[in-house]
This record gives structure tokens, sequence and C-alpha cells, in this order.
């Protein structure tokens, strides 16, 4: 039995680093005598002084303390809070590098998880709209502002609106202008901003769970203009909200909603136990194709407009619609998929975990004239197995899957599988868990076909994936073809 070699490297100590690559997450990769270390915000390309933060067997964590070399692809960055800022990761790094950085990801990620070792990405679509393409954009309000390096001592730190340090539960960057949201949004946030502490509404505080002010949500159409507020708080108290309301509708008299969701529990999450609705609908609308649908506050729909259209293309021409398939759109959401393929097949079963996702899906369809969609609510996790829908309804022809980052239970893997449908197209946020529901559907006798990226968030790690499976085949290790 041969020994295990150590990692010799030492916790604290400083390391002279050269980033090789990028690792899916976002950080840079660097080796040092055969072990991998992990640089936070480093680039491809550069050398770094660097103090290695955490140690493990076979590799190591480290943050750059200088710059030796500038990596050949770095540009300048537009933003003020970067990298202090968890929001961009790569607003210093050019586009098509980072693209080019993705693609290799999402094929050494189905080398690794699936086996798949022969993965080439039918087509990568870029993104026209580098910046400011976020329609959906949450800050946090906290009393535990991060005070940066050259801040001078005693400043104050007792209010913030801003994003989550990265890392940092508990600490919110102030900030003052996105440029990932519409350029609204960032209007919107100041002045939100500074009528809460004119008014001295109090934030909450994550660690003693006092205070009132807890998130701002702004929501922009990006086809139709309309712009929804929704300002989160830890209990009704609409009053104290008028001075924010009142300034909004003065200075921006086109906003179609402000809402205000009221969560009690401690958690850090900003959807609402109940709502008000302070002016307005309780929903704006955002267009996809030539379908309009209503998003309200807690709904989920695709934060970047113009590129969901084209993942949403994707995936309908990957299923080839005849006209007479049955279709299964599991996590259907607000019901934007299930309509936009509706007019391509002869029905389409929706299944959704949210109840109000799901009555926002039904109210999608009746105002798109849509009458072949049918939407239940499920916990899909156990649905098929703990309910005799699959008796009751057709079983489909297509399945559509947009799971959310963790991807699909096992269970639910086998259930979708052991419907036999001809093809399955699985959208995917995080192609780490699609590639390893996908190696199961594999096992389970289907064939990845075709796969292609969607960038929906530039500067940031993340990459849209859609895949085609087709099934009939014995299972193979080596039976893809892509």
């Amino acid at each position: 039995m041969s020994e295990v070699k150590l990692n010799p490297i030492k916790a604290d100590s400083e390391l002279e680093l050269t980033v090789e690559s990028l690792a899916y997450g976002g950080k840079g990769v660097a080796h040092v005598d055969g072990y991998t270390v992990f640089v936070r915000n480093g680039l491809p390309g550069e050398t770094v002084m660097a103090r290695i933060t955490k140690r493990r067997r076979g590799f190591a964590e480290a943050v750059p303390v200088s710059l030796v070399t500038e990596s050949p692809s770095a540009v300048p960055k537009k933003c003020n809070h970067f990298p202090t800022c968890g929001g961009c990761s790569f607003q210093n790094f050019d586009y098509e590098e980072q693209i080019r950085q993705k693609r290799q990801q999402v094929i050494d990620l189905y080398d690794r998880i699936a086996g798949v070792s022969d993965l080439e990405p039918e087509r990568i679509v870029t993104a026209e709209k580098q910046f400011h393409y976020r329609n959906k954009m949450e800050f946090s309000f906290s009393s535990r502002r991060w005070i940066l390096p050259e801040e001078p001592d005693g400043v104050d730190a007792s209010f913030a609106l801003g994003l989550h340090v990265p890392g940092r539960y508990d600490k919110v960057l102030d900030i003052e202008k996105c440029w990932l949201q519409n350029p609204i949004g960032n209007d919107i946030l100041r002045l939100v901003k500074e009528t809460s502490r004119a008014a001295k509404l109090e934030p909450y505080d994550v660690v003693k769970h006092t205070g009132f002010l807890r998130n701002l949500i702004i929501r922009i159409g990006e086809r139709t203009g309309e712009v929804m507020v929704n300002i989160v708080t830890s209990r009704e108290a609409p009053d104290r909200l008028q001075p924010i309301v009142g300034r909004l509708l003065k200075q921006f008299s086109g906003i179609t909603s402000i809402v205000n969701n009221i969560t009690r529990r401690k958690a850090g999450v900003s959807y609402g136990e109940w709502e008000l609705l302070m002016h307005g609908t309780p929903y704006i609308h955002e267009k996809l194709g030539t379908h309009t649908f209503e998003i309200s506050a807690d709904s989920f729909f695709q934060t970047n407009t113009s590129q969901a259209e084209k993942l949403y293309a994707i995936a309908r021409e990957y299923a080839e619609f005849r006209g007479d398939e049955i279709l299964f759109d599991l996590y259907c959401g607000t019901g934007s998929t299930s309509v936009f393929m509706a007019d391509g097949v002869k029905k389409v079963y929706g299944f959704e975990l949210f109840s109000s996702a799901v009555e926002d899906a039904v109210r999608n369809a009746v105002n798109n004239n849509v009458s072949n969609c049918r939407f239940y609510e499920a916990n899909l996790d156990k649905f098929f197995r703990v309910t005799p829908i699959l008796n009751e309804i057709e079983k489909p022809h297509v399945v559509l899957l947009d799971p959310p980052r963790a991807g699909m239970n096992p269970k639910l893997v086998r259930d979708v599988v052991g419907m036999k449908p001809d093809k399955i197209v699985y959208i995917s946020c995080n192609p780490s868990t699609q590639a390893r529901d996908v190696a199961l559907m594999i096992k389970e006798g289907y064939k990845l076909e075709k796969l292609s990226m969607v960038d929906m968030f530039p500067h940031t790690p993340h990459i849209e994936t859609v895949a085609l499976l087709k099934g009939g085949y014995k299972h193979d290790k080596n039976h893809v073809s892509v």
C-alpha cells in the first residue's frame, strides 16, 4: 500500500503563483509542486504573491497579496465597488476570454462528472449586453456595514444598503451604483437609502434579529419598462414606509408597483410570509417573444430577458416538436417556458413547488390566450411516486427540466426516465449538477445528443446550459454523441 503524500504547503505562508485557468465557481487555478492552489480573484495569465488561507491534503486556497505580472486578458474595471463586492467576479477580465474559460469549465465538468470525454458544445450564445442586463436586483439593509481599508477609524457603520460581502452573512457593502442592473434601479437604490436614513428607519441586524428594514428588491421589465419596488420588512408597519413610498412616486412617476413583503423568519431570506400592496398592481409585466407575462414579487423569472429568449429558443429547437406531443414542464415556475412552448405541442403539463408561481402560471396562460396548459402544485422530489397523476393524464413524449442550482433529486431523475419520454431537454444554471444528473440518465439508457451554452450572466462565474437527451439506448459509458 503506497503512502499518501501530504500537502507540503503551509498555511499563512506566501508564495508566488502563476494562475493558469479558472475553476468552475470563479477561482483561479495555480500549481505548486503538483498541488493545486485555488486563488481568489485570480485571472489566467497573471502572477501574484498570494497568502495561503486554507490547506487540504490535495489542494490549498489563497488570496492575492500583490500583483507581480498582470494578465494579458486584464481590462479596466468599471465599478468602484469591484472587487470587494461579490456581484461581479470578472469585471476586469476580457469578455471573450471569460467565454473561453466557461466553455472549458463545462467540458471539464462533463468529463469528470458525467464521463463524457468528447463533449463539444454545439453553440455558445454570448451576451450582446454585458452590463445593465439584469431585470432584478436584491439588496440587503444592514446595521453592520463593511468598513473599507481606506476608511478612518471610528467611522459610522450602523447603516448599509447593498450586497453581502462574499463569505460574510453578517456584513453588507454599501452600494451606490451597480453596473449589472438597469440605470433606473440605481436611482431607486440611492433614493431609498437616503430616505430610509432621513426617516431613521432601522436596518435589520442578522445577528441580533432586530430592526425593521430587511431587503430592497427592484424588478424592471426590459421590454415593457414597468418597475416594481419590493421593500421587505421584519414586521407590518406600512405607515413607517410612507416617506419612502411618497418620494418614490414623486420622483419616479412611471413606477408600476410598490409592495411590502413581511417576513418574521430569522433566516436571511427575502420571501415574504405575507404582502401589502402600497401602490399600483401587485405585479409587473415582461415579454418573451410574442408572449407577455405577469411577475409578482416572489415569482421566479429569468433575470436576463434577452438571453432568456435565446435560451428558450434553443430548448424548443432541441425538442423538435411535431405538434402532437405531450410536454411535461418540470420546475415550470410562472409558466414562461410552458407558454413559450405551448403552440408547438398538443398539451403542456407544468409542475411547480410554489403555489404563488402556479397561480401566476395559470394567469399567464389565460392572458396569452393559451388553452392547452395545465399546472400542478407539486413537490417534485416525491410527487410522481405519491400521487396517481400518471394514471390520470397522458404520459410525456418530451420532458423539459429547469431545476434550481442544486439540480434534481436522484429519485426524480429515475421518475423521469421511468416515464420513457422520447426526449429530455434539460436547462440548467449549474453545469456541475446538470452533469451529475445527466450521468444518471445515461446510465438509465439515455444518450446525450447535444449541448449548448448561453451566457446569461457576464462578469460572473455562472453559465446556462441546455442539454438534449434521447431515450431507447442500452447503457454504454461511451455511448454519447455531442
